[in-house]
């Protein structure tokens, strides 16, 4: 009886290594992706508005799908709190944007269209997702911090010249970006198949 309960999974003509191969992979792609966008982010972390980080996570999840796409998303925003400090607030603001938007670009990636069909809408669906990231943060933040009506306010109306930079930057990047990273990622995935 014992031996029963010690049972290992038999391993037939190699479809059990092929399938913790394929999971050492895909961990490795994630593990490989978090570590560079995080690079990424720290590098230009000095130039306000100026980010990278949003059309890493665009292509990555168009290439990989939203499984994949959410899993990199959640260990980005928990790994970050690493380098950056941690705060509650961007944690969680963090975790509800970047997980939305890998699930919105992964179903993009979905369809049967090649990514230079879906670059209008991917550089539109980009800018609104770097909008609604500020205005999530806007009220998230008021919220936590229990501002007052005038600070929230303030904190507003604060955020928009920042808002504009970024979603300008978010359009310029995937309109440049998207094409050469979708490649690569989709490439990439491939060899997960």
């Amino acid at each position: 009886m014992k031996e029963d309960m010690r049972r290992v999974p038999r391993v037939e003509n190699g479809r059990n290594k092929k399938g913790l191969a394929a999971s050492a992979k895909e961990c490795a792609y994630i593990a490989v992706f978090v570590a560079f966008t995080i690079a990424a982010q720290l590098a230009l972390s000095f130039i306000p508005g100026v980010e990278i980080v949003t059309v890493l996570f665009v292509s990555f999840s168009y290439a990989f799908g939203i499984k994949r796409g959410m899993a990199a998303a959640t260990a980005f925003s928990l790994l970050r709190q690493i380098v950056f400090g941690f705060y509650p607030v961007v944690l969680v603001l963090y975790l509800v944007y970047y997980d939305a938007l890998a699930a919105v670009c992964g179903a993009l990636g979905r369809s049967k269209k090649k990514g230079t069909e879906r670059l209008p809408q991917t550089i539109v669906t980009a800018c609104v997702c770097t909008v609604g990231f500020t205005m999530l943060d806007n009220l998230l933040t008021p919220l936590w911090y229990a501002f007052s009506w005038n600070t929230t306010r303030a904190y507003f109306i604060s955020s928009l010249p920042f808002m504009l930079a970024q979603t300008a930057c978010v359009g310029l990047t995937v309109a440049t970006l998207f094409l050469p990273l979708n490649k690569v990622f989709t490439a990439a995935s491939r060899t997960l198949s």
